[in-house]
């Protein structure tokens, strides 16, 4: 039995290949699914950031897409919003992420990154899933805190303690319990998703 030959086996792992075609239609899938856990949400009545489920979309990006294409996920996510569609939780625009919850969206992509990158090092499945999307959690919830109190100061109001209670202190554990949710989801997801 000869040998394929190096043009057909080529071929062959051309056609076996995802291609930009699908890694675009994956990644535009992901940010898409995160402007719609945009409109799952919650309101507190001392913080005027919400309790939504894009953050656990986010931790699907990375854990799924892995580092690169997760990034890409959210960076469609951002543009959208930017270019002024309604896909943030109150609506669009540029000057939404001069707003209060503008810190968490930016973070949306490194998140998405770390998360990725993580997971890749660590491997799939129980606390290394885990760990990768508290990496996430982490990120998003320091860059957010951040620039939560550059707006607070911003609008005359400032201490350390009023930006943890408005935006740490409430969402900490939701988020933790989301990264649990998405360590036991985004292995299954990978394996149909199968983009690697």
């Amino acid at each position: 039995m000869r040998p394929r030959s190096l043009k057909t086996q080529t071929r062959a792992q051309v056609l076996r290949a995802p291609g930009l075609a699908a890694a675009l239609a994956a990644t535009t899938a992901f940010a898409a699914l995160t402007a719609l856990g945009a409109r799952v949400q919650f309101h507190l009545p001392f913080t005027p950031v919400p309790v939504t489920a894009q953050v656990l979309c986010v931790l699907l990006a990375g854990g799924v897409l892995g580092a690169r294409l997760g990034f890409v996920s959210q960076a469609q996510y951002l543009a959208a919003g930017l270019a002024g569609l309604p896909v943030f939780a109150h609506g669009g625009g540029p000057a939404y992420l001069l707003g209060p919850t503008g810190g968490y969206l930016l973070a949306f992509p490194v998140a998405a990154f770390a998360v990725g990158a993580v997971s890749r090092r660590l491997g799939e499945g129980g606390w290394r899933a885990l760990l990768a999307g508290m990496a996430g959690v982490l990120i998003i919830h320091l860059t957010g805190a951040c620039w939560y109190g550059v707006w607070m100061s911003l609008a005359g109001r400032t201490g350390i303690a009023a930006v943890l209670s408005q935006a740490v202190f409430p969402f900490i554990a939701v988020d933790a319990a989301k990264a649990a949710v998405a360590a036991g989801l985004f292995p299954g997801i990978r394996r149909r998703v199968a983009l690697d």
